[in-house]
C-alpha cells in the first residue's frame, strides 16, 4: 500500500486506502491520511478519528462535518480563513491547486484576474473570510456569478453557504481518496 498522494488521469488526488485501513490505522496515520481534507485544518481529522469505525465514506464524511458544525463559531471562521482566494496567483494547497486548475482559474487573463481579485477583496471585507465555493465541475463564469450573487447575502446566510460549500469540497476529496 502506498502512503502518499498521487494524481490520477482526471487530475484528482488519490490516496490508495480503503475503509478497512481507515478504521484500523493509528490516530496519527488517520490524521496523516485525512488531515488535508479540510483546508489546512488537520484538527477536523484528529477529532473525527475517535468516532471510528466508520461503515462508509459517507459515515466518515458525516462525522467530520459534525466536528466542524459542533465547533465554536471562531473555530469555524478560522477554518473558512484557511481557504485560499479563488483565482489567486499565490501558492495554494495541493488539493486547492488541482481544483482551481480544473475550473480554469490558473489561466485567467489579466482582466479576469483583476476582477477575481476585486471581488475576493470585497467579499473578505464584507464577511471576514475568503469566498468558498466547490469549483469541481464549474467554469470561471459560474464562479464569478456565484461570487457576485453571494455578496448580497447576510453574514448568517453566508456562513451557512460557506459550510455547505466546505461540505461539498470535503465530500469530493474523501470520495477521491478512499476506495470502497
Amino acid at each position: 500500500m502506498r502512503d502518499r498522494h498521487e494524481i490520477d488521469s482526471r487530475g484528482v488526488l488519490e490516496l490508495r486506502i480503503n475503509m478497512d485501513q481507515i478504521n484500523a490505522c493509528t490516530r496519527e496515520q488517520f490524521i496523516a491520511w485525512l488531515g488535508t481534507i479540510f483546508e489546512h485544518s488537520p484538527w477536523v481529522a484528529a477529532s473525527a478519528s475517535a468516532a471510528r469505525p466508520f461503515a462508509s465514506v459517507e459515515a466518515l464524511h458525516d462525522a467530520m462535518m459534525n466536528v466542524v458544525r459542533e465547533s465554536r463559531v471562531e473555530t469555524i471562521i478560522d477554518l473558512f480563513r484557511a481557504h485560499p482566494d479563488l483565482g489567486t496567483r499565490l501558492s495554494v494547497a495541493e488539493y486547492s491547486a488541482i481544483e482551481q486548475q480544473g475550473a480554469g482559474l490558473d489561466q485567467l487573463t489579466t482582466d479576469e484576474y483583476e476582477l477575481f481579485l476585486g471581488l475576493n477583496q470585497t467579499y473578505v471585507k464584507s464577511f471576514g473570510f475568503p469566498f468558498i465555493f466547490a469549483v469541481r465541475g464549474k467554469k470561471k463564469e459560474d464562479i464569478l456569478a456565484a461570487m457576485e450573487a453571494r455578496l448580497w447575502h447576510s453574514a448568517a446566510e453566508e456562513i451557512e453557504q460557506a459550510l455547505r460549500e466546505i461540505e461539498k469540497i470535503s465530500g469530493f476529496r474523501l470520495r477521491d481518496l478512499i476506495m470502497e
